[in-house]
């Protein structure tokens, strides 16, 4: 369903534009200019190829120049009460995660890494204006959510998940890549998985050509995390009697949180992007890693029984007589006062064998 704009919301964009415009510093004037003309208050439209062409090309001319923009852009979608101009920000940062120079990717991955505020937790966003608005501000939690989640994976696994690696590039890159590093990969781009997954139920505001765009950005990061997954399931599998128990524990559950997804997915790409070779390949992996798991699980627990029987059976040893300096078959006489003698505690001489 599409909105029409409300008029003061035109007037917003025009003054906001006219007030940077007048700026004394003409360098950070025109990258205001351009932040607010692709995050206007429109509520159908999503920022035009031109506007995202515009603020990516900030990125490119200087490290000062993509700072400057970051700090703009964040202080819009913070400073914003309106869901429309929210989803255009995170629609703005997205573009910049997936196209951006890596100067401009840079910038925006600082604030998360190094104590800086967390700039994408919308969490508690919500726009009150009608019930419309507020069903839109579901869609800002969640894509919030998301594009958050993408910079996790990627700062996790090395680089970024767009463009899609060249399988040759990966294994060149990661076969090295210790077992318990392989396992935090895949946790990290499986919880982004289950992030995408977990969309608000209105998805009919897909009609809305806004929501349909950052659905559409969200698609093609689950292509490219398709692969990336597929190609550690693979080397999962030849490493499985490598990997620890804990290891294996961590892949078996993280593996099954994503195929509690899949339902979910096919009903919010429509039937895109389905690869029934991954989930054929994730069901596999997952029954053979879980099969294996168990079989290490009975063998911890006979060692322990083992072990717990051994204890009693040294315990029980140790309450016989044993003196190291006898040899095998000599007999050791306790002392003993019983029958008048001198001996020890009453007790008459008793032999043990040792």
């Amino acid at each position: 369903m599409d909105r029409k704009i409300n008029f003061i919301d035109v007037l917003k964009d025009k003054a906001s534009i006219l007030r940077a415009s007048f700026s004394i510093n003409r360098h950070v004037s025109s990258i205001h200019v351009s932040i607010l003309r692709a995050t206007s208050h429109d509520p159908s439209s999503p920022p035009s190829e031109d506007r995202i062409n515009d603020i990516l090309e900030l990125g490119k001319s200087s490290r000062l120049a993509a700072c400057t923009c970051i700090d703009i852009l964040m202080d819009r979608l913070h400073a914003t009460q309106n869901a429309f101009v929210a989803l255009k920000c995170l629609f703005t940062v997205h573009n910049i995660v997936s196209r951006g120079s890596l100067v401009f990717r840079d910038q925006i991955s600082y604030h998360p890494s190094f104590g800086g505020r967390n700039f994408l937790n919308m969490a508690m966003f919500s726009d009150k204006s009608d019930m419309d608005t507020w069903e839109f501000s579901l869609w800002v939690r969640w894509y919030a959510a998301v594009v958050e989640q993408n910079m996790t994976a990627a700062r996790v696994i090395g680089y970024y998940l767009n463009p899609p690696h060249k399988f040759a590039e990966y294994q060149t890159k990661t076969l090295p890549v210790l077992n318990n590093d392989l396992v935090n990969e895949i946790e990290a781009l499986i919880e982004f998985v289950v992030r995408i997954s977990d969309p608000p139920e209105s998805l009919n505001l897909q009609r809305n050509n806004l929501v349909y765009e950052i659905v559409k950005a969200a698609s093609e990061d689950y292509r490219a995390v398709q692969y990336e997954i597929s190609v550690r399931v693979k080397e999962t599998e030849e490493r499985v009697e490598r990997l620890c128990l804990s290891e294996l524990t961590r892949v078996v559950d993280a593996l099954r949180r994503l195929e509690d997804c899949k339902e979910r997915l096919v009903l919010l790409f429509v039937n895109r992007k389905r690869n029934e070779g991954l989930w054929e390949s994730v069901r596999k992996t997952s029954s053979e890693l879980a099969e294996t798991k168990a079989q290490r699980e009975e063998k911890r627990l006979v060692v322990r029984t083992m072990s717990r029987n051994r204890g009693r059976d040294d315990m029980s040893e140790s309450t016989q007589c044993w003196n190291p300096f006898l040899e095998p078959g000599q007999l050791l006489l306790l002392p003993s006062g019983r029958g008048g003698g001198g001996g020890w505690l009453g007790m008459g001489p008793s032999p043990i064998a040792v």
